[in-house]
């Protein structure tokens, strides 16, 4: 059986401001965005390690994918199998503040 898929809400909050920004324009790539966004997380469940350790930590527990310029930054938990999405992030918007635990 694979880990738990968790999103914290402030990935739902950066998620759900993604889709609304490029909606304004264009609702059906919004929508697609979202779903390919949700679709690379679930991965996780059978690879949690999929992700490169985020290289502004020093914490191995700290990891993201990349997908096109959106940064999806995670913490992996061991113990009960768990990871936990804390942001969803355009990489031209500099670098986020990731919650702590």
């Amino acid at each position: 059986m694979g880990w738990k898929v968790i999103i914290a809400p402030s990935g739902a909050r950066d998620l759900e401001k993604i889709v609304a920004f490029i909606a304004r324009d264009n609702p059906d790539a919004a929508e697609r965005l979202g779903l390919r966004l949700i679709s690379k997380v679930e991965v996780l469940a059978s690879f949690p390690l999929m992700g490169r350790a985020i290289p502004e930590f020093k914490d191995p527990r700290l990891r993201e994918i990349v997908h096109r310029s959106y940064r999806i930054m995670y913490r992996v938990n061991h113990e009960a199998e768990a990871v936990e999405i804390i942001r969803f992030w355009h990489a031209a918007r500099g670098f986020p503040i990731i919650p702590p635990n």
